[in-house]
């Protein structure tokens, strides 16, 4: 019989390097190889595949599906696959397209059919599910400690400016003088928020996938509850169809990483306005800054400036995890192999900007008199005159007529509120009396503020010392 007239069971096997060839009767195409492979990015999950591979295997001793034996080389074998990938020695290979593969492989060359058997209850689907939502779970555990790292750094430089005036502004324009403690608290707000979303998710994250198999649950006697006790989960996900398919779980930790980068991308445009020269309220430490190629005057804030750009990044995988559920059918598809690039980028972009915005933070140094200076123009002391004549009896809306006349004249004068004599401030009303020089003044206004989320230094020192207490 000539080569063309075997039969297809007689044809030329694929080198059995895949554990499904045995269904094919040509092997992979080399490009096909490269395209569809994860492994160049899905060995960062090795850690936790051997976490849940040993967890797996310990179950099915237990329910009498391994022997002591088997178990005993499975413990052995992925204890020294562990030491061989943190040493960088593992043989990571394309071939073998995935991370679950390659591990499983090198098993199998260690210890024999015992490796073979590890897979038993389980699939690829719900084996990649489970190693996920492992690493994020750690991943939201360093995210959380790197807030309270940048919170207790703003609360460093915000303590020791309680006192210290500078311009609140709207629409950036001056408004109200503000305490900048009370500025720096506002992202200590926010970042607590950030940080109660990231622990909220991993409420979600925190179930195990394990024993969904590829999609439909498995005929083996599997014990879910013990190898979700194991993983520290908190339980099991309940359907196997959802467990393999969804990534919401990972869509929600990007979305709360879009939120905490839009943050810092909005502190960074703070922190570029302020150290320009036109501003000069702060300077950020030069290991911060980088320098001009033809420019030697130059210091430019570059750090600030990647971080508000690497939000657009964040951003970005929000939007591809989106698009890449939205039209999937259960229960898992290839698709899903590209949920982990954005993920990971996120996880990296976060992390990474999180840990230098606290460093930044730390090196910054304040111009106090700037800010006071900045907050003397703008008439930014306009609705404490108001206040006050609400508090002399006149209704808010004729105050705020009065007041609006008297800027106009003091705009004309080019001079300040407080600059203007009483006698000048009294042609705008006979409410007007000696006392409303205290509320023009800078600190007045801030001290009249003193109320649960006022900018009243008392209250700033408040809000500080509950904001420690929370971090303890």
């Amino acid at each position: 019989m000539s080569a063309k007239e075997k039969s297809p069971a007689s044809s030329t096997k694929p080198s059995a390097t895949k554990p499904w060839s045995g269904r094919f009767s040509e092997p992979v195409d080399d490009l096909v190889k490269r395209f569809t492979a994860s492994v160049g990015f899905d060995q960062r999950l090795a850690e936790f595949d051997i976490q849940g591979s040993i967890a797996h295997a310990r179950m099915l001793r237990t329910v009498g599906i391994l022997t002591a034996t088997d178990l005993d080389a499975i413990e052995k074998g992925l204890a020294s696959i562990g030491t061989e990938i943190r040493n960088g020695t593992f043989p990571w290979s394309l071939d073998l397209e995935d991370v679950h593969l390659n591990i499983e492989r090198r098993l199998t060359d260690m210890v024999g059919d015992a490796g073979k058997r590890l897979h038993t209850g389980r699939s690829r689907n719900d084996q990649v599910a489970t190693d996920v939502r492992l690493y994020l779970r750690a991943a939201i555990d360093h995210v959380l400690t790197l807030i309270k790292g940048l919170q207790r750094a703003l609360l460093d430089l915000a303590e020791n400016h309680t006192e210290t005036v500078m311009p609140g502004f709207t629409h950036l324009q001056v408004a109200q003088p503000v305490s900048f403690a009370h500025h720096l608290m506002a992202y200590v707000e926010m970042l607590t928020r950030d940080a109660q979303r990231f622990a909220d998710c991993r409420k979600r994250v925190n179930r195990l996938p394990l024993g969904a198999a590829a999609l439909a649950g498995t005929s083996f006697p599997i014990d879910r509850q013990m190898v979700a006790k194991e993983l520290g989960f908190d339980g099991v996900c309940e359907n196997s169809l959802d467990a393999v398919s969804d990534r919401d779980f990972a869509i929600e930790f990007v979305a709360a990483g879009a939120l905490t980068m839009t943050h810092l991308s909005r502190f960074s445009e703070e922190l570029i306005l302020w150290m320009n020269p036109r501003f000069s309220f702060i300077d950020i430490a030069d290991r911060y800054c980088t320098g001009s190629s033809i420019m030697p005057q130059k210091k430019n804030p570059d750090v600030a400036e990647l971080v508000r750009g690497k939000t657009g990044r964040v951003n970005g995988n929000l939007v591809a995890l989106l698009t890449l559920m939205k039209g999937q059918p259960l229960a898992y598809n290839k698709d899903n192999q590209e949920d982990k690039e954005p993920l990971l980028d996120t996880v990296d972009t976060l992390m990474m900007s999180l840990a230098v915005f606290a460093g930044m933070i730390g090196g910054i140094t304040v111009n106090a008199d700037r800010m006071r200076a900045a907050a003397r123009e703008g008439y930014a002391t306009a609705t404490d005159l108001a206040d006050y004549l609400v508090k002399k009896g006149l209704p808010f809306r004729e105050a705020h007529e009065v007041v609006a006349l008297t800027v106009r004249q003091a705009e004309a004068r080019n001079c300040d509120l407080p600059d203007m004599s009483l006698e000048d401030l009294r042609q705008f009303s006979p409410l007007i009396g000696p006392d409303v020089f205290e509320a023009l003044t800078l600190e007045g206004s801030m001290k009249s503020r003193s109320h649960i989320g006022g900018t009243a230094p008392a209250r700033v020192k408040a809000a500080i010392a509950k904001a420690r207490k929370a971090l303890t």
